[in-house]
């Protein structure tokens, strides 16, 4: 069974609890990790700590096949008011962790090779630290897919749109269907699907991109 590591599933009702039973049902063995919970818990602002948990995994449960990379810190701040702390803090989560991440997964794959899949955001005014890193991410995972595959690893940047998570309310849902086509908000299952698939050996063959998994949001620039 191939081993899948899924982060940042600390939510009930996020994107990456959504992904675990969808993988698992694909026959996927899934670990889990966030900060204080999952079969792995990890500190991804440890500078340590990404090589540490992908090395452990290996030497526990074999060779992982896919990681999946939904963790994310998120505070809220825009120019005037994001202190460089709290900048460092979302650079070191949200993009020197994906980086080591990546390249402790890559060094421990077997000869099948492997699938990668991360999830960004478009997010950016008002909440610049996380955009930021967010775009640093996308950067990152792009240039796993050339670097990459030679290793037979796939990689890709998933940006789901706004996903009813818990987040809205019901003024925000009413103003965010207005720019939906299909006339609904994304759910963690419709992204879970697009996971899935990418995971698979036939969507390996997507690779080095960034896609609008988002039911035509995007499509209003």
């Amino acid at each position: 069974m191939p081993v899948a590591l899924v982060t940042g599933t600390a939510r009930a009702d996020s994107i990456a609890a959504a992904i675990v039973p969808r993988l698992a049902a694909d026959g996927w063995d899934v670990i889990t990790s966030d900060r204080d919970t999952g079969d792995y818990p990890c500190d991804l602002s440890d500078i340590a700590a990404p090589t540490t948990l992908i090395e452990r995994i290996a030497r526990e449960r074999g060779p992982l096949s896919a990681l999946v990379l939904s963790h994310a810190h998120g505070v809220e701040s825009g120019i005037l008011d994001t202190t460089a702390e709290s900048f460092d803090e979302h650079l070191a989560v949200n993009a020197r962790a994906t980086l080591l991440l990546i390249a402790a997964f890559a060094r421990q794959v077997d000869a099948s090779g492997g699938a990668i899949v991360a999830f960004t955001s478009d997010h950016t005014t008002g909440n610049l630290p996380y955009g930021a890193s967010k775009g640093a991410l996308d950067r990152i995972v792009i240039s796993a897919a050339r670097e990459l595959g030679p290793r037979l690893i796939s990689a890709n940047v998933v940006n789901p749109g706004p996903v009813d998570t818990g987040w809205m309310d019901d003024e925000t849902r009413a103003t965010l269907l207005a720019y939906q086509p299909l006339g609904r908000a994304g759910t963690p299952p419709d992204i879970a699907g697009i996971t899935s698939v990418l995971l698979s050996d036939e969507g390996r063959w997507i690779s080095g991109q960034l896609l609008h998994a988002d039911g035509g949001f995007s499509a209003r620039f």
